[in-house]
């Protein structure tokens, strides 16, 4: 029997206060890219993703690991298609770990 994976990205927004569909939105976008990428056979990717972020309709990626370019390009198609902003306003950044 197969445990689930708890361990999913940490999901915030800008203003997501004011405007909780924000988060619904990356939520989205996030089950978008995961598909891409389990569709892709990426066994990888899941476990390098840190933090998802919507500053304002940019979407900010930040991995643990820095991400392959076939990575980075899950999320430009999630965010550009009709669940995301429709835009490719998408930034990586990879976490600095702790000295």
């Amino acid at each position: 029997e197969k445990a689930m994976y708890l361990d999913h990205p940490k999901i915030t927004a800008t203003n997501s206060s004011t405007e909780a569909d924000r988060i619904e939105r990356l939520n989205r976008v996030y089950g978008y890219a995961l598909g891409l990428a389990d569709a892709a056979g990426n066994q990888e990717f899941l476990g390098k993703l840190s933090h998802i972020h919507d500053h304002k309709g940019r979407l900010m990626v930040v991995w643990f690991t820095p991400p392959t370019e076939q990575e980075k390009g899950f999320f430009v198609r999630a965010w550009q298609s009709k669940i995301g902003d429709e835009t490719v306003n998408v930034e990586h950044q990879v976490e600095q770990t702790p000295a």
